[in-house]
């Protein structure tokens, strides 16, 4: 991408600490996004992108002092061995984000009258995600940016669609996604020594990709990033976990986080759950932006 269409995309640094356009100037360390295949996202979803601008023009929600916790809504059971720790998603996304997150009691399918459906590929049960987003913008706490009803049951947003990997309702500050299709159990596959590492890298990506959602950020078009769209499970394993400098600046804005202190709690993250390629790939970053 030309100089002239990365500034113009990433919007001009002039005014802002030298780390802080350190971190938005792309460099090398952010490849282009490629061509999409015949069945990837951006082959069937002509999106126009959002350049920094464009989302400042949006007058996206900041973070305030009257809204500051992120919650997580579990529904369904996460039985151990099967799925994501809750702990270390909630340190995942207090690390992200750089807010105090907080899980909700999970929710009991049998207290809530969900629609549901046999899907006809797989044959597993799927939830509606209109019916758990109605029931969340119900119940948001009053501290809440954001709440963020996770499961391990697989869903879908319409008759007419096979599934979502996860769906948000960006100014109503409510989003559900569902971890299922991310386990290799899910399409027959045996466990590996590495299951329990995949299947959280593979949730925590999920789980940033649909926060940012609600910080009102739209698919990215413009780098591989975490804000890539994804119609399948080996083009959502291809997106990075980290946002690039486009996304990041959004973010950014809308929080106000100390971006070295944020690098630094995620690589400690990514280190303590066996992101070897994350962590080295943040160790790097930090360097260029502090040095």
């Amino acid at each position: 991408m030309p100089m002239a269409d990365v500034m113009y995309v990433i919007g001009h640094l002039n005014g802002l600490p030298v780390h802080i356009r350190k971190a938005f100037k792309p460099g090398d360390d952010f490849k282009l996004i490629t061509a999409p295949g015949p069945h990837d996202w951006l082959a069937h979803h002509k999106e126009p992108g959002q350049t920094y601008n464009e989302y400042i023009d949006t007058g996206p929600i900041k973070q305030d002092n009257l809204r500051n916790m992120i919650y997580l809504q579990p529904v369904g059971s996460f039985p151990d061995g099967r799925s994501p720790s809750l702990k270390m998603l909630k340190e995942f996304a207090g690390a992200y984000f750089a807010v105090d997150v907080k899980i909700l009691p999970a929710m009991s399918l049998s207290d809530y009258n969900f629609t549901t459906r046999i899907n006809d590929f797989t044959g597993k049960r799927q939830i509606l995600t209109g019916d758990i987003l109605d029931l969340l913008m119900k119940n948001i706490p009053p501290d809440a940016y954001c709440v963020l009803a996770i499961t391990m049951k697989d869903l879908y947003p319409a008759p007419t669609w096979n599934f979502v990997f996860g769906q948000a309702y960006l100014r109503e500050h409510a989003g559900v996604f569902s971890f299922a299709r991310y386990d290799p159990v899910f399409y027959g596959i045996n466990k590996t020594e590495d299951y329990e590492k995949i299947l959280l890298l593979r949730s925590c990506k999920v789980m940033a990709h649909e926060v940012c959602h609600m910080f009102g950020l739209y698919h990215c078009i413009y780098y591989q990033c975490c804000m890539n769209g994804s119609n399948h499970l080996k083009e959502s394993d291809y997106r990075p976990i980290h946002l690039c400098p486009v996304c990041l600046r959004k973010l950014y804005y809308s929080i106000g986080f100390d971006i070295i202190t944020r690098y630094h709690e995620l690589s400690q993250f990514y280190e303590k759950s066996g992101f070897e390629s994350e962590a080295r790939w943040l160790d790097n970053r930090l360097k260029k932006i502090s040095g």
